[in-house]
């Protein structure tokens, strides 16, 4: 195949933000082998769908991904290779590669090898069309990030993959396999090279971020057996005391949190006053049925715990409205607890069926129509809560006069905006585009759900 240009590819992400790093790996690989990476609806030689599966809209979704690339022609009036990778490719290769058009399928441990099939179409070279090992014949996929060209101002590092968790209602474990974690020496060359390519807020992330480091109880090295997430964490804080970075973590089993391990937490410098602790139901029966590790007294402890000792924190979730059985009162108990533990934003999302999990046979299924409507419900009273949340926080700070630490990351319209330490949106009017430094402002009010902040000289 002949082209003078540069041979060009285009990766649409869906999911989750593991997906995100994944995809983010993959396209630094293509840009080392001079391919350049262009927007999914620009014209391309290569298409890469990364899939997710988690609901059956995820699945609709990436099945639209993959024909509207299918659809496309490159700049010689050719078909451009059609790559799959990701949640959906793992656990449904077949329906995958049968959608027309489509020349390469891989799962969610081999997802380097898109590079392969890019550089085999580029070079005319015949390849397979569907190669999805099994999960666990599969260690931690090695990847990095470098991000020489500065963009953002928040990176993520995948530290784990895979969830042994095994809740009801999830299909990730089948797409993702057993748990297993970056090096700490990896997580930390990592983490250097992007803080020296200038981010000032990394995010820890993975499949179940909380399960760091469990992969490595019979480990060969003494050292790693014992090893988890909050060492890490420590070993990090140590490693880059003297930069002016953040981190941030990926979302959390609520029952990792123990006493202990906030109070460790609680030392911590660059450790973000922040947690995503992913709750699922606010009712203790439901979450019984879901095969969650805890119930709502627990959570309750939880939280109180670490506002306790973590000053200003704040705490964001997931809930899911109409798992299998959810009565009217469990879901009012839902509403209350969200009332209660006053998180500071939810992700709410409808119960969906998944193939291959329990909950996909429960009897007591719910119409579409009223999980969609206590979905509803939520979101109008979390928008009430937030709302609420940054209304006490302008009045608090803007009283006080004290500085809070912000980090720019967006500059539109004459307005930056940003997130502080314990993830408070942040407005900020300014003639000057963003300088992605940590630095001191002082919140002067509030609207909605963001603070209204200016800079201090």
């Amino acid at each position: 195949m002949n082209q003078t240009k540069p041979w060009k590819a285009a990766i649409m992400t869906l999911g989750c933000k593991v997906n995100q790093y994944e995809s983010e790996a993959i396209a630094e690989a293509l840009e080392k082998h001079g391919i350049q990476i262009v927007p999914f609806d620009a014209e391309a030689d290569v298409y890469i769908i990364n899939t997710c599966t988690v609901t059956a809209e995820s699945d609709r979704k990436a099945c639209q991904m993959i024909r509207r690339a299918s659809a496309r022609k490159t700049e010689t009036d050719q078909k451009p290779a059609v790559l799959v990778t990701g949640c959906m490719a793992q656990t449904q290769p077949e329906r995958a590669a049968g959608i027309e058009g489509v020349t390469y399928v891989c799962g969610s441990r081999n997802k380097l090898s898109c590079v392969d099939a890019a550089l085999a179409y580029v070079a005319e070279k015949e390849h397979e069309t569907i190669n999805v090992p099994t999960l666990d014949s599969l260690g931690m996929e090695t990847m990095s990030l470098h991000h020489t060209g500065l963009e953002r101002t928040r990176a993520y590092i995948k530290i784990e993959d895979g969830c042994e968790n095994r809740c009801t209602y999830c299909a990730i474990p089948n797409a993702r396999g057993s748990v297993v974690s970056k090096r700490p020496d990896a997580v930390i060359s990592e983490m250097r090279n992007l803080v020296k390519n200038g981010y000032r807020e990394i995010v820890l992330t993975g499949i179940e971020t909380a399960s760091y480091g469990v992969d490595w109880k019979r480990s060969a090295e003494p050292d790693l057996q014992t090893y988890r997430l909050i060492d890490l964490l420590e070993e990090v804080d140590r490693t880059f005391a003297d930069q002016n970075i953040r981190i941030r973590l990926g979302s959390l089993e609520p029952t990792y949190m123990k006493p202990e391990t906030v109070s460790r937490m609680a030392s911590l410098k660059l450790l973000a006053h922040h947690f995503h602790l992913s709750l699922q139901s606010g009712s203790s029966t439901v979450l019984g049925r879901m095969k969650r590790k805890y119930n709502i007294a627990q959570v309750r402890a939880i939280l109180a715990d670490i506002r306790e000792k973590i000053a200003d924190v704040q705490f964001t979730t997931d809930i899911m409205t109409g798992f299998p059985q959810e009565t009217a009162e469990e879901f009012a108990q839902t509403m209350a607890f969200a009332e209660e533990a006053q998180f500071l934003h939810v992700h709410v999302f409808p119960y969906s069926k998944r193939k291959n999990t329990p909950a996909d046979s429960m009897p007591g299924q719910l119409e579409n129509a009223e999980k969609n409507r206590r979905a509803n419900a939520l979101i109008a009273k979390q928008n009430e809560i937030e709302t609420e949340i940054y209304r006490r926080q302008a009045e608090q700070l803007s009283e006080s006069g004290k500085p809070i630490l912000f980090l720019a990351e967006t500059y539109r319209d004459g307005v930056i905006t940003g997130h502080t330490d314990n993830f408070l949106e942040v407005q900020i009017k300014s003639d000057q585009p963003i300088d992605r430094e940590i630095r001191p402002i002082r919140i002067i009010g509030a609207q909605s759900a963001a603070l209204i902040g200016e800079m201090i000289d």
